[in-house]
């Protein structure tokens, strides 16, 4: 297993992308301006988007594993990276999700508390329902840990 930091053809990497924002439009609005990491182990089976919001504070914009990989601790190992990687660079690492039962307790079990919402982000910033184990998600949950 090898975590790399990728500067360039980072939408080499949207199927991957895509596993945790459905817009490309969105995944636009931070690409570019972030700091991604994939996560290597027989091919690409992870990554993660970190952003520089200032001050000290840092948001995962996007984080996923490829389905077939779940359960194997990987998405831990990436927000273990970053945690350990950005620790001399800030204070605070904020991670935004939908209200979903699969990805709130995976945050959680990492350390992470729910910080704030947004009410009716995903209703208000995409053009059709985002379904989660089948619940249609409305609001963003930014959940943060200190670093």
């Amino acid at each position: 297993m090898e975590i790399r930091q990728i500067f360039e053809n980072k939408k080499d990497y949207m199927d991957l992308l895509f596993l945790a924002d459905e817009s490309e439009e969105m995944i636009d609005r931070y690409l570019e301006k972030g700091d991604m990491y994939v996560l290597f182990d027989d091919g690409p089976v992870g990554e993660c988007v970190v952003v520089d919001l200032g001050d000290g504070v840092f948001e995962i914009k996007n984080i996923a594993t490829d389905p077939s990989v779940h359960g194997k601790g990987y998405g831990r190992k990436l927000i273990e990276f970053v945690l350990e990687n950005y620790k001399e660079k800030g204070h605070q690492l904020l991670v935004g999700t939908g209200d979903s039962p699969l990805t709130i307790p995976f945050y959680e079990k990492c350390g992470f508390k729910e910080h704030h919402r947004l009410k009716n982000f995903f209703t208000d910033n995409y053009d059709h329902p985002i379904i989660e184990e089948g619940i249609q998600l409305v609001d963003m949950v930014y959940l943060s840990q200190e670093m």
